[in-house]
């Protein structure tokens, strides 16, 4: 497959034999975590030990292609395509409600792959799809504030196209704190716009779970699309189910390439030999240097400014996933060459507690930048003797001379490289991570399924609000 994983940097720090060891234990962790789809379908042999079992990610890719090539429109994937198409034909502005897995998911494919300026464009130059913000991801009274104003200034008629605005709110219970409050703030709003306007219905399109608070006021107002969260794939690992898709497929993003990509990737890691095989190296050496070398923060080192989003995404699914029992890496995203005068320092001469992972995008999207050449006269900045080269070539030195910096102070690193960034390639480092977690847990006895920490402060705040504790505002 044309993603691939590199080691071989960090293997010359570490040395090989350990790592060639473990790929044999990655292997039997693999094999586990693909047995676990079967186990999860027959809920009465789940052992107390695996429960949560949300392994249904893992073939949920390839289950949507075979299931649009089966029965193309009445598909899943068929209906998400027919209801972003209403929306993104009726309305000029998008907003997408979600925290946690129902949020990050979205923002790194916006910003992976949509133009960085996309909401300063006009719809011509969108190809005549939606403007996207986000909100419901964080109980911030200033930017709740300043989108419902945005909408209230640039919003007036219903009847105007470029006036119109829908949503999508997702959350798999519907009673998520963060984004229930949004979706009653937005929702006001929305029907203070709307009235009884024929096209209300068919602008806000919920993504939830069968039977939550969220399905029955869908089914109360009578909304024409609403998608299912799956039962059996949990928030974290939900992006390429309606809570991504519908939304990226709203924004014109080729969602069957995304999930080509994954299948893939899932295909690769179910039959591919452990040393050949992108994920199971990436598991192998990540294991390595925490156990054997102690390096348990995770650097995902991202060359260029439009994955640091996926970064993010990432960020939760390895803290939710094996962050428990007082274990698990904890996880960093970097975005050089910005952070290099930032973090540089430290990974530079810090504590050696560091395994950098860098993803490189081989060849740019766009059209090449070239460094232009000025008079003599104004070549105060000596860059001249580079005039032609274009940025990529700037960043590839960065890239090189950063990881020399690195080698020769024996600090290990190791690179996962995508031909492009297009949505085939997106689709398959997600699900390259999202494997390679859950098969990890496998290999370290931790259920990577469920965050039961997360719980708490749900807990706590609720009962606040609810004046049953002493708790209050700092």
């Amino acid at each position: 497959m044309s993603l691939s994983f590199d080691p071989s940097a960090a293997l010359d720090v570490f040395g090989s034999e350990a790592y060639e060891q473990t790929l044999g234990d990655v292997a039997r962790a693999r094999d586990e975590a693909f047995a676990d789809v079967s186990l999860m379908h027959d809920s009465g042999s789940i052992p107390e030990a695996k429960r949560p079992l949300d392994a249904g990610f893992i073939d949920w890719p390839q289950h949507l292609l075979d299931g649009i090539a089966a029965d193309g429109e009445d598909s899943l994937l068929g209906r998400i395509g027919q209801a972003a198409a209403d929306v993104r034909e009726n309305c000029d502005r998008f907003i997408s409600l979600g925290i946690g897995g129902s949020y990050m998911g979205l923002k790194a494919i916006f910003e992976a792959l949509c133009s960085p300026h996309h909401n300063e464009l006009t719809r011509e130059e969108r190809a005549d799809v939606p403007r996207l913000y986000f909100a419901g991801h964080n109980l911030d009274n200033d930017t709740t504030h300043a989108l419902l104003e945005l909408l209230a200034l640039r919003c007036h008629d219903a009847d105007d196209l470029e006036q119109r605005w829908g949503m999508t709110v997702i959350s798999k219970s519907g009673g998520t704190l963060e984004t229930a409050v949004a979706f009653r703030v937005f929702r006001e709003a929305f029907e203070r716009l709307y009235g009884e306007h024929e096209l209300a219905k068919s602008l806000v399109v919920p993504v939830t779970g069968e039977g939550s608070k969220l399905a029955k006021l869908a089914e109360a107002k009578g909304y024409r699309h609403v998608f299912p969260v799956p039962d059996g794939i949990g928030g974290r690992f939900s992006v390429l189910t309606p809570v991504g898709l519908l939304p990226a497929a709203v924004i014109g993003v080729d969602v069957r390439q995304m999930l080509q990509g994954a299948a893939d990737v899932t295909e690769c890691a179910r039959s591919s030999d452990p040393a050949e095989c992108p994920v199971q190296k990436y598991i192998a050496l990540a294991h390595v240097a925490e156990r054997d070398h102690g390096m348990d923060i995770r650097v995902l080192s991202t060359w260029g400014n439009r994955l640091e989003s996926l970064g993010f995404w990432y960020d939760q699914l390895l803290s939710e996933s094996l962050g428990k029992q007082e274990r698990g890496a904890t996880p960093l995203t970097g975005v050089n060459t910005r952070d290099l005068h930032s973090r540089g320092q430290q990974h530079q001469e810090g504590q050696r507690d560091k395994l950098i992972t860098n993803v490189w995008i081989e060849e740019p999207v766009a059209s090449p930048v070239p460094l232009p050449e000025v008079p003599n006269a104004e070549d105060a900045d000596d860059l001249n003797r580079f005039a032609g080269r274009e940025m990529h070539h700037f960043l590839s030195a960065a890239f090189a001379g950063t990881n020399q910096a690195y080698a020769d102070d024996k600090r290990p690193t190791a690179t996962l490289s995508l031909p492009q960034l297009d949505a085939y390639h997106v689709g398959a480092l997600f699900q390259l991570l999202m494997l390679a977690t859950a098969i990890e847990g496998r290999l370290l006895g931790i259920n990577p399924y469920g965050q039961p920490g997360v719980e708490a402060y749900k807990t706590n705040m609720n009962a606040i609000l609810s004046g049953s504790s002493a708790g209050g505002t700092a």
